[in-house]
């Protein structure tokens, strides 16, 4: 792997996996970035990269010495680390509580519910309040009322926790592991016409193309 420059972002990730989000994210940014394409179950598990995550996923990105996992991380951290692009609500603006808290809802419960049900261990309803997510049920109503009122999750205000929370709506409707709510399909629809995500989307599918090309 090229060693990166102090200031460059670098962006491991794989088109057929959640890097699609983090791609997307650094599409809001318009910075420019590098990106390292990794296989899976070769370069992905390479000692080159378990070095810079140890679990052998993506995405992953670097800048300036720091690395971050984990998507909804990733879309934290590059919104607070590139201010000036407007994408999450600064630390003294009340909307900084709603953002955060859409933000890990859907990174921890709606995760933990959709890939239950995906898997059938949800907690049955005698134990659903061990769950940290409730019911499936609840989740996905709770999820709903956030995405209901519009057209952002901070109203007329785009931040990073569409970008993450968007992804999880479009791929559940996408995947059918969300029902097809009007307002999930309303707002997968907003999401899906920006211009950073049309770019994102471009740009992954492509690497798919010449995967296959390659093949």
């Amino acid at each position: 792997m090229i060693q990166p420059s102090d200031d460059e972002i670098v962006f491991y990730t794989n088109p057929m996996s959640r890097g699609r989000i983090a791609r997307w994210m650094l599409e809001e940014l318009g910075r420019p970035y590098r990106t390292v394409v990794l296989d899976f179950g070769t370069t992905m598990k390479s000692p080159e990269y378990l070095a810079v995550n140890p679990m052998g996923k993506v995405p992953a990105v670097t800048w300036r010495g720091v690395t971050v996992t984990e998507c909804a991380a990733i879309c934290a951290w590059l919104a607070d680390a590139f201010p000036e692009a407007g994408l999450a609500p600064a630390f003294d603006d009340p909307a900084r509580g709603t953002y955060l808290r859409w933000l890990f809802f859907a990174a921890g419960p709606v995760e933990a519910a959709v890939t239950a049900k995906a898997l059938d261990l949800l907690a049955p309803a005698e134990k659903a309040g061990m769950a940290g997510y409730g019911t499936f049920d609840q989740v996905v109503d709770a999820l709903e009322s956030a995405v209901s009122d519009g057209p952002w999750l901070l109203g007329d205000r785009f931040s990073a926790a569409d970008v993450y929370v968007g992804s999880q709506i479009v791929w559940g409707l996408q995947f059918k592991s969300l029902p097809e709510r009007d307002a999930f399909k309303a707002y997968a629809e907003r999401l899906s016409a920006r211009e950073a995500a049309v770019r994102a989307r471009g740009i992954d599918d492509a690497l798919i193309v010449a995967a296959q090309a390659g093949s």
